[in-house]
């Protein structure tokens, strides 16, 4: 009995003992070693648990509560001496989780940063005292390579609206454009009309050629060039320091003028570098078709020839754009747009503030919004093409023409076949003089339609009209779009179109009775001289007509019975 009472005794202390070092982090390993270890234990027991202690103030956040039956109380596991802080996985993956979070937020708020600084980097030069870009050196591959051309461009359009600005240029617009009877007739006969129409295109001109700029500066590495568009605008509306140009403007733009005239020569010698690759390809790919000697010369002439057209490319690779940077040319493109919107507002003064509040005057009567303006220039070209044959029209020609009438225009034409008269007997080559005095106003703006229409808009098309194409580095070719049908009255241009209509009617129907009496004064004609003509000859005295003819006659046979009802 004393045994057993001492041995219970002994194990509630040591339950009561296990549990108060447990709740101090002590694992129950502990526990059995000090069971059996008897007196020595405890001095090691409390060297742990002194050391424990510290390391629970120093980070008490990490001692998980835990409850005793989680461990096994095997008699065969021992202490070890290191202490040991279970931690599940789910505090685990916390951690990382926080750990990576916070590099995130890091690499967020860079990002933010950045972004940021690219919004205002269009004012960052309000800095400046000058509000002067800073022109820093060119960073070695960073060329504009294959992107030159498409920048050689953009400089075009500024260098044609910089030189329609000039002195020169405005004088002959006041004096000889809008005083021109295709401006007279066809778009309006009061100058601040056209002053207000001339400055709404040159207003989108700048626009346009401004937008390319814009996209060029945003591409560039250096944040000063990005969003130029909120610093253009800024300084169309005063609301920052008035920006000092470096330069004469004209000055700087023949300047990059001889950039691109080496950038055109460039391109039209690629074509002919990529000719010659392609031949020499196409020579190592064929056969043994010729002679050995023969060929070799051939090849040798072709290889030689090879060398010497990339030897002139890589030359003008570094005389053109190809190897300037776009920082390079930036800063006077900024310059040009700044100056050309300066110019508009001189030229132009109070048209200027017009068009700014109410827009292109009258937009709703013109062929150009209307989408007709080369429809109907196409339709002049086609009368005038008719009227300037010494032959007779044919059925095709008739044809094409009816055909291309637009609704408008045919219902117009019909209305007034029956009664148009002419109020003297005329034959063909009168006919063609009225006609002509009409034509000979209308057909240019016609013409300035269709060249404005299929105008040079890549680097290809210029570049192969370069100096051996006629076409001036001046500007002098460009095409205003007051000269064109873009501008003109619907209802105007109509009733010029009909007219031309009915005459053209009156001279298909002098042509025809010209052509009767021709075939009957060879009729007349002895019959000896006629047995002498071959047969086949005189089936081609007057054109017959063919299933054909029957065909596109059938396709406009309203028209044409109009026509003949009007004989």
């Amino acid at each position: 009995m004393g045994a057993r009472s001492s041995k219970s005794s002994n194990t509630k202390k040591g339950s009561s003992h296990a549990h108060g070092h447990h709740s101090s982090g002590i694992q129950p390993n502990e526990l059995k070693q000090s069971h059996f270890q008897g007196d020595k234990t405890p001095s090691r027991m409390s060297t742990h648990s002194s050391t424990l202690e510290k390391k629970q103030t120093k980070e008490p956040v990490s001692t998980p509560k835990t409850n005793v039956s989680e461990y096994s109380v095997n008699e065969d596991d021992f202490y070890d001496g290191i202490p040991r802080f279970p931690m599940t996985l789910s505090e685990k993956s916390k951690s990382r989780r926080f750990r990576v979070s916070a590099r995130k937020a890091g690499s967020l708020g860079i990002e933010k940063a950045v972004g940021v600084l690219d919004t205002l980097g269009s004012s960052v030069t309000n800095l400046n005292s000058r509000s002067a870009f800073v022109t820093g050196p060119t960073t070695k591959g960073n060329e504009l390579s294959i992107l030159s051309f498409e920048v050689a461009n953009t400089i075009m359009k500024g260098s044609s609206l910089m030189n329609f600005l000039s002195n020169q240029s405005i004088r002959h617009l006041k004096e000889v454009v809008f005083l021109s009877d295709g401006v007279q007739n066809l778009v309006s006969k009061d100058i601040d009309e056209l002053l207000r129409t001339v400055a709404a295109d040159k207003r989108g001109e700048l626009k346009i050629f401004s937008g390319e700029v814009v996209r060029f500066g945003n591409r560039c590495k250096d944040p000063q060039w990005h969003n130029l568009d909120v610093y253009f605008e800024k300084q169309n509306r005063g609301l920052t320091r008035a920006k000092q140009l470096k330069g004469d403007p004209e000055v700087v733009m023949e300047q990059l003028l001889t950039l691109v005239q080496h950038t055109a020569d460039l391109y039209r010698e690629l074509s002919v570098l990529d000719k010659l690759e392609q031949e020499d390809q196409q020579k190592n790919l064929e056969g043994t078709n010729s002679s050995p000697v023969s060929k070799g010369h051939e090849l040798m002439f072709l290889k030689q020839e090879l060398k010497d057209q990339r030897k002139q490319v890589k030359l003008l690779k570094k005389k053109s754009l190809w190897s300037r940077s776009m920082e390079d040319v930036m800063e006077k493109l900024v310059d040009t747009v700044i100056y050309l919107n300066r110019q508009i507002k001189n030229v132009f003064e109070s048209a200027y503030d017009d068009v700014s509040l109410s827009g292109c005057p009258n937009m709703q009567h013109k062929l150009g919004p209307a989408g007709l303006a080369l429809h109907y220039a196409n339709i002049v070209l086609q009368i005038d093409s008719i009227v300037s044959r010494s032959t007779p029209m044919t059925s095709i020609a008739r044809s094409t023409l009816y055909q291309s009438l637009p609704p408008d225009i045919e219902l117009s034409f019909r209305s007034k076949l029956a009664s148009f008269r002419v109020g003297k007997e005329l034959d063909l080559q009168d006919i063609k003089a009225e006609m002509e005095k009409t034509l000979c106003w209308l057909s240019p703006v016609a013409i300035n339609t269709a060249k404005a229409h299929h105008g040079f808009g890549w680097v290809g098309e210029w570049a192969d009209t370069g100096p051996g194409g006629g076409r001036k580095p001046n500007g002098l070719n460009d095409i205003n779009r007051i000269e064109t049908f873009n501008h003109a009255n619907k209802g105007q241009t109509e009733f010029y179109i009909v007219d031309m209509l009915l005459w053209l009617n009156h001279l298909i129907n002098r042509s025809k009775i010209t052509a009767n009496v021709d075939e009957m004064q060879s009729n007349t004609e002895s019959p000896k001289d006629q047995n002498q003509k071959p047969s086949q000859e005189a089936s081609h005295v007057l054109p017959i007509s063919s299933s054909d003819d029957l065909v596109l006659e059938q396709k406009d046979a309203t028209i044409v019975k109009c026509i003949e009802g009007s004989e």
